[in-house]
């Protein structure tokens, strides 16, 4: 339904909040914990949360960061800082020391919203040690309940009066990506690509107004941000919302609120049918099982297919640079074909597999994807360089992935043309690790690929080779921990003498095999 995609693309995302809650103001958009907040209730906390926003100065263009578990505060500052025509960087909680200075530095944010606590670690003492790091960063505001807090500050705030005017084209969110150099880049997404992409979904879904979606995947990520709230908001539906993804969260979330729609990557999946509290939940209401990520592997997809008995199970292909989904299963696609293809791309989208020419391969031929629609981001935050060679000036975003197409439009991937690999659902770049690993002064030269695995999907593995000094693993894996984000931590070591060289002097990772 094209038409249905265009009205959204014309659109804001505050524009659109305010529509629904003028519209269905009462109606639920967020289910979390015991408690429900309506259309209504989000716009007119996200009005008084501008108003705290501009009051430390944020005005249109500059950048805001949120470092927070999924909640619906997150949201608030989501649809504020878009209705004040702010720029939210969307930062996770497992990030440390190197992702918070480099992310918040090149971003530019001079605010940041933080979670006091988040998985056991205090965020006041370690951005507090970390501040001086923190050049252009003016306030930081924690959530809690206080007086002092970030929610105190907006429930004693009235609603926002004036805002700017805000178009669909104007930047929305900074969302980071790491890169093959190891420097994470920040795709930016504009309003209308956030909302070009939730319409295309919910039009390959048909997602209603009478959809209950679950929110298990962070909002810090297109999978939580559009393919899930996004959806929603365009759709009219609600969202059943957990703080983070576990089966005895999600167990006891579908005991206060059946959902609808299921989204989730392999390893969610794997995780929920081995979860003794979830053999007995209720999935009677499931209509729909979305997996993104990768696709579900054949005995995977039937038992998946059996333990919810009837939605069709459809995969979900997008990238932070599409701003969320562009290619789904299509209706009618069975078990066999939703563990081999991506699907089709979405109406109002368009993809191509060319070669490394940049001409266009006929159907069966094995080159880049392709993908060009309004749901592709404007760029990379501050690097023109890398933005002019993945963001084709034709319109065309190279993907990265190495794909064929089938004469129906079905797609695909066989292989990535990057480095990175999926471990349980993120994205991990090997140059960022290395760059970690490689600054030990008892390492001479590393590398890291991604492995199978039954859990995950994918893990990562190191492979050392020691300078003079022997090489400690315990103390090379703390320094990770340091340094990244738990699931950029290498799951196993090996120090070798040497590794396999190309006659260029490049590594040839294609000839690493883990002895483990």
């Amino acid at each position: 339904m094209a038409s249905f995609i265009d009205s959204m693309t014309d659109r804001t995302i505050s524009g659109l909040l305010a529509a629904r809650a003028r519209d269905t103001g009462d109606a639920p958009f967020v289910h979390f914990g015991g408690d429900t907040i309506t259309y209504g209730e989000m716009d007119e906390r996200s009005g008084r949360a501008a108003h705290v926003l501009r009051g430390l100065g944020v005005a249109r263009g500059d950048r805001v960061a949120i470092a927070a578990s999924n909640s619906p505060d997150w949201l608030v500052v989501y649809f504020a800082t878009a209705r004040l025509g702010a720029i939210l960087v969307t930062l996770n909680v497992v990030y440390r020391e190197h992702e918070f200075t480099y992310m918040l530095g090149q971003s530019g944010a001079r605010v940041l919203i933080c979670e006091e606590e988040a998985g056991g670690f205090a965020f006041r003492p370690f951005l507090d040690g970390l501040r001086p790091e923190l050049p252009t960063v003016e306030h930081i505001r924690y959530l809690g309940d206080g007086d002092d807090s970030w929610n105190g500050s907006v429930a004693a705030a009235p609603e926002a009066a004036d805002d700017p005017t805000v178009t669909p084209d104007d930047l929305a969110v900074v969302l980071y990506t790491s890169g093959t150099t190891g420097d994470p880049k920040g795709a930016t997404l504009t309003h209308r690509s956030l909302l070009a992409s939730a319409a295309m979904q919910a039009d390959r879904f048909a997602q209603t107004a009478q959809d209950t979606i679950l929110g298990a995947m962070p909002f810090n990520h297109v999978g939580g941000l559009t393919c899930t709230v996004g959806s929603t908001l365009v759709a009219g539906g609600a969202v059943a919302l957990l703080p983070r993804f576990h089966p005895d969260l999600v167990a006891d979330r579908l005991a206060r609120t059946p959902v609808s729609v299921f989204v989730g990557v392999p390893t969610m999946y794997r995780m929920l049918l081995g979860a003794p509290s979830f053999t007995a939940t209720d999935l009677s209401g499931v209509r729909l099982c979305v997996v993104g990520g990768s696709n579900l592997e054949p005995a995977l997809a039937h038992q998946v297919a059996e333990r919810f008995a009837g939605p069709r199970l459809a995969n979900l292909y997008g990238l932070s640079e599409t701003s969320g989904a562009c290619v789904i299963s299509p209706p009618g696609d069975d078990l066999d074909l939703v563990s081999t293809s991506i699907g089709t791309v979405l109406d109002g989208a368009q993809a191509r597999i060319v070669d490394d020419g940049g001409a266009v391969l006929a159907a069966g031929e094995t080159g880049e994807l392709q993908v060009r629609g309004a749901c592709v981001a404007a760029g990379y935050w501050d690097k023109p360089d890398e933005t002019a060679a993945t963001f084709g000036s034709d319109g065309w975003l190279a993907t990265g992935d190495v794909g064929t197409m089938s004469d129906d439009g079905h797609i695909a991937i066989v292989a990535r043309k990057k480095e990175m690999y999926v471990r349980g659902g993120y994205n991990v770049y090997p140059a960022e690790i290395e760059n970690v690993i490689a600054a030990d002064p008892s390492v001479a030269m590393c590398a890291v690929i991604g492995v199978a695995d039954a859990r995950y999907g994918e893990t990562g593995y190191a492979f050392v080779v020691p300078a003079d000094a022997a090489v400690d693993v315990d103390a090379l894996l703390d320094r990770c921990r340091r340094a990244l984000a738990d699931y950029k931590v290498p799951d196993g070591v090996e120090v070798v003498d040497a590794l396999p060289m190309t006659p260029a002097g490049k590594i040839r990772k294609a000839a690493l095999r883990p002895h483990r």
